[in-house]
């Protein structure tokens, strides 16, 4: 039976092949698909980063305006600082899901660190 290390490297090897027959990466010389990989890192990491830096900011903005819709403007404050707590309890018990494995001393440094990104938010 295959180790989970070599199922991973072959499922990483079949999505390698399969982007390369779908957009003809194979046809390229090696300095055109150099360019091509360079561009596709450059956008998914831009990607990536935007996406830990404003969807915790997005989200209680979100949340802060489905609390008005639903108790209207007569209804219990819910300000951006219980906002953030929320976001920040959902960020520690998905890692804490997440790093089922690892040790809890390294699930509570990542919610500290979740915790001072959603801070400087």
């Amino acid at each position: 039976m295959a180790t989970y290390l070599e199922r991973f490297s072959k499922w990483i090897q079949l999505k390698i092949y399969q982007l390369e027959v779908t957009l003809a990466v194979y046809m390229f010389t090696p300095v055109e698909k150099t360019i091509f990989y360079s561009i596709l890192f450059l956008l998914t990491s831009l990607t990536f980063i935007a996406t830990v830096l404003y969807l915790p900011q997005h989200v209680s903005f979100i949340i802060g305006r489905a609390w008005f819709y639903v108790h209207g403007p007569d209804g219990p404050e819910f300000s951006s600082s219980a906002a953030s707590e929320f976001v920040k309890n959902g960020a520690r018990s998905l890692l804490a899901g997440a790093v089922g494995t690892a040790s809890s001393a390294t699930a509570k440094a990542a919610g500290a660190e979740v915790t001072g990104v959603v801070r400087e938010l």
